[in-house]
């Protein structure tokens, strides 16, 4: 009986990022962190409903929002993304705060005007389709966008986690976007945390690594290490390369850590014996004289006190009022025209 052989080993940094660079994803690494802390403690004081988010993800997240081309239309990258990507939009450059208000269901909050859970983004003009519940649905919907990108600039990318792989879509995306002669400018994406809500990944899979599916259907596949951000830097670099230059679709797979477990539902607190990739980037940053451990402290205490303040406004921001519920639920000219 033939063995089919394994999958590329989990790919490493091979080259470092500029000093200027490696501090930019710190900075922005730690804000995301910080950022979901502040989510974590207003869903416990009361001030929302749910909290999910991607604690352990952002040393991948990060370089994957500073490396997409945003803007409006098909010459530029849309986005498919899940509730764990808030570290990507902070990194495109979104405004934290709107992340306060999503979670305070504010009429002021700019992804949904106060109707969806915390990490749910949308952004027309960044080409950002909203994220929703259900699971992993985007891959499906994903299709649609890079068949209309199939002779622009732009290219789709389609983010999920492991457990949500088993779902049909992720299948669909597989086939749709491979088929000799019609092929889509697709990036496929599954952040593997080895989790789908309180099920191990051990005993669910009939392969050691999700990407092993994309190389049935002739893509390129690669196993990064998503808790080290140079090596997500080199990784995601090259497949948006390959799927921009090519407009063919590509696998990646990033291993990342959840540490704070799958959501509020299971408690959101700390998991001690995950590897925290902020920890290990600090590790590095230090090493490397780059930044010292005061430094690190007085940024993330900056931090911390700047979201602190912001919560305590958003509080005072209104509600959404009951008259406008059927707002935005159909197209109208102002969401049409892209004056909304």
């Amino acid at each position: 009986m033939s063995t089919i052989a394994p999958v590329t080993p989990i790919a490493r940094a091979s080259e470092r990022l500029s000093p200027d660079k490696c501090l930019q994803i710190y900075d922005l690494m730690l804000r995301a962190r910080v950022l979901e802390e502040r989510l974590i403690t207003m869903y416990k004081q009361g001030d929302g409903y749910f909290w999910i988010g991607g604690p352990g993800e952002e040393a991948f997240n990060v370089p994957l929002g500073l490396l997409v081309d945003k803007g409006q239309g098909v010459d530029h990258d849309y986005l498919h993304l899940h509730y764990r990507s808030s570290a990507t939009l902070l990194a495109m450059g979104a405004d934290p705060v709107d992340s306060l208000r999503q979670m305070k269901n504010t009429a002021t909050d700019p992804y949904s005007r106060g109707r969806n859970f915390a990490g749910h983004y949308s952004m027309r003009k960044w080409n950002v389709a909203p994220v929703s519940s259900p699971i992993e649905v985007q891959y499906s919907i994903a299709i649609g966008t890079a068949m209309a990108q199939r002779k622009a600039k732009g290219i789709s990318i389609v983010q999920g986690g492991d457990a949500g792989t088993a779902e049909g879509d992720f299948a669909t995306a597989l086939v749709w976007s491979s088929r000799k002669g019609c092929e889509l400018p697709l990036l496929m994406i599954v952040t593997n945390n080895r989790w789908g809500i309180s099920t191990s990944y051990e005993g669910q899979h009939g392969y050691e690594q999700i990407a092993e599916r994309g190389r049935a259907f002739g893509m390129p596949v690669t196993v990064v290490d998503g808790n080290d951000p140079e090596a997500s830097y080199e990784a995601l670099e090259k497949a948006i390369d390959y799927v921009r230059t090519e407009k063919k679709p590509y696998l990646l797979e990033a291993m990342v850590s959840r540490l704070r477990g799958h959501s509020s539902a299971s408690g959101a607190n700390f998991v001690k014996n995950e590897v925290d990739c902020l920890e290990e980037w600090e590790k590095k940053l230090e090493a490397r004289g780059l930044i010292s451990r005061a430094e690190m402290a007085a940024k993330r205490d900056q931090i911390t006190n700047e979201l602190a303040e912001a919560s305590k406004r958003v509080r005072s921001e209104p509600q959404p009022e009951g008259s406008n519920i059927w707002d935005y639920v159909f197209a109208d000219k102002n969401i049409v025209a892209g004056e909304e």
